[in-house]
């Protein structure tokens, strides 16, 4: 998968830029988001499984822990099908920060930024190929390890569940972290009768009281 573009009001809200940005910044921008969309080549896989319920405990099949919290069963509630996703952006985008806070900390505070971005729309344009051809379904919006209570060290059973490692490169810290860090797993609901996409992740979330996206009149995603 090639970058066709990368958001750069996007990436202006991840450097917590309001309003316009001005022309300095705009220049630094778009030199970063050449240099991104020219270096790196994401990746994704994904997985459909069935879920079920164990006693009180909502289960992926093929995974052997349950999906935990209360938010992500109320995510997925009426769906008895998901898409387990995770993209990447490689290890090269870790080096193109690295190399930009050598040079300029503005310069690599962009290219974070436009990475961040990045990987966002390449969760969006995986889900758009996933179900391009996918008919009489419906789908809940992407709900990933760390939102609300469903815990961040999901994500190793999810790169085991998806072989990750093997298909493109993504592994998992002792502490739950991702490398390469601009990284995503998610999971998506599917049903046959419609579900509700139309409540925000912030309405959902049980962090949303403590949030600093949503004190500043924006959120995570």
């Amino acid at each position: 998968m090639r970058l066709d573009h990368v958001s750069k009001a996007e990436a202006c809200r991840y450097m917590g830029i309001r309003g316009e940005a001005d022309t300095q910044i705009n220049e630094i921008l778009d030199r970063a988001e050449e240099l991104v969309r020219a270096t790196l080549c994401p990746k994704y896989t994904y997985r459909e499984t069935s879920l079920y319920y164990y006693g009180d405990e909502l289960f992926a099949e093929g995974m052997s822990t349950p999906l935990k919290g209360s938010d992500i069963k109320e995510h997925l509630k009426g769906c008895t099908r998901a898409v387990i996703l995770a993209s990447t952006l490689s290890s090269e985008a870790d080096k193109l920060i690295r190399q930009a806070q050598i040079r300029d900390m503005t310069e690599a505070l962009a290219v974070d930024a436009l990475c961040s971005s990045a990987i966002e729309q390449v969760c969006d344009r995986a889900e758009e190929e996933i179900f391009r051809n996918a008919q009489g379904i419906y789908r809940t919006t992407r709900y990933s390890p760390g939102y609300g209570d469903f815990p961040i060290d999901m994500q190793k059973d999810i790169l085991s569940f998806l072989d990750a490692t093997r298909r493109i490169g993504l592994t998992v810290t002792d502490s739950s972290l991702l490398v390469p860090t601009k990284s995503v797993t998610a999971i998506i609901g599917v049903s046959e009768t419609p579900v509700d996409r139309v409540a925000t992740k912030c309405e959902k979330c049980s962090a949303r009281q403590n949030c600093a996206y949503r004190r500043s009149g924006t959120s995570c995603s």
